[in-house]
């Protein structure tokens, strides 16, 4: 049995509340992703990882020691470190002459590879070429997805899905307009993705709502699509799934239509609508005639001679 596997019962405080934290929940923890230099990974490669541990920080682990093994090949050494990091995530960077500037993103599910797309960089301009001002630590982006391919090719429409996991940060109940400040733009053209990020700038507009411009700020890259190792329809759909705790309950009597109005039916007792209490006007009271036969057929009082 591997020592990660086996059942470790806590002896102090500190260790049960590490144990705690890597339970399962209803609501998981902020996917954190590992960044992992290859035996042979050059300096290229090593700024990218670099670049994209900035970006991605305080949600990344950086190992900065090389690490010689070929995920496509073998994928233990891949399990082993998702376990001992706590980390769904991975970026691998290696470097050779038949697959130069490479880089291997993927992801885990039970700490197993489930994803994993293999890319090569073709050109890279890294923050520190980019002379802006940089967005702080821990910035949530938004992400654009530009090209038909994202939605036509299966492949990129993986690729896509797991370029939001990798990105998208923590889930956050509320929003202010000065905390979007960081874009994350990526474009398929001809079979190259472009991946460029930017600055939000709120410029004044003489308005209430501000003029928005895009400053570039890095990092840069251009890179292409090799290798894919895809998880199959059942496994992914598996992966995909949800515990009944979280999905909504069904509410009875209450349906919605195209523009989002909720409608919802009232079931009540049979009213008499003959004892509803209306209001009174003189125009709408009986006459002595009337009163008289609903009383039984007793004749009216006589009226009053002068």
């Amino acid at each position: 049995m591997d020592a990660l596997d086996r059942v470790v019962k806590p002896k102090t405080k500190r260790a049960k509340r590490f144990l705690e934290k890597r339970e399962p929940k209803l609501k998981e923890n902020t996917k954190t992703a590992m960044l992992i230099r290859g035996g042979n990974a050059n300096l290229t490669v090593t700024e990218v990882l670099k670049d994209i541990y900035a970006v991605k920080k305080p949600f990344a682990v950086l190992y900065k020691k090389k690490n010689i093994t070929r995920p496509f090949e073998d994928q233990t050494s891949l399990e082993f470190f998702s376990k001992k990091s706590d980390c769904s995530l991975f970026l691998f960077g290696s470097h050779n002459k038949k697959r130069p500037n490479n880089l291997v993103i993927g992801r885990m599910f039970d700490y197993h590879v489930l994803d994993m797309i293999e890319l090569g960089v073709e050109k890279f301009v890294s923050l520190k070429d980019v002379k802006n001002s940089k967005c702080p630590e821990g910035t949530k982006p938004m992400l654009i997805f530009a090209g038909d391919m994202f939605d036509v090719n299966e492949e990129y429409r993986r690729l896509k899905s797991l370029l939001i996991d990798f990105f998208r940060g923590p889930s956050v109940p509320n929003i202010r307009l000065a905390g979007l400040e960081h874009v994350l733009h990526f474009t398929v053209v001809d079979g190259k993705i472009y991946m460029r990020s930017y600055k939000v700038l709120l410029k004044k507009s003489g308005c209430k709502i501000p003029r928005i411009e895009l400053e570039e700020i890095g990092p840069s890259l251009d890179l292409v699509m090799r290798r894919t190792h895809l998880a199959s329809d059942d496994l992914y759909k598996r992966s995909l799934k949800q515990p009944k705790a979280l999905k909504p309950k069904k509410k009875k009597n209450i349906s919605h239509d195209v523009f989002g109005t909720t409608y919802g039916r009232i079931h009540m007792q049979k009213q008499d609508l003959g004892k509803l209490q209306t209001r009174k006007v003189k125009g709408l009271k009986k006459r002595p005639a009337e009163r008289a036969a609903e009383g039984g057929g007793v004749s009216p009082k006589k009226a009053k001679s002068a």
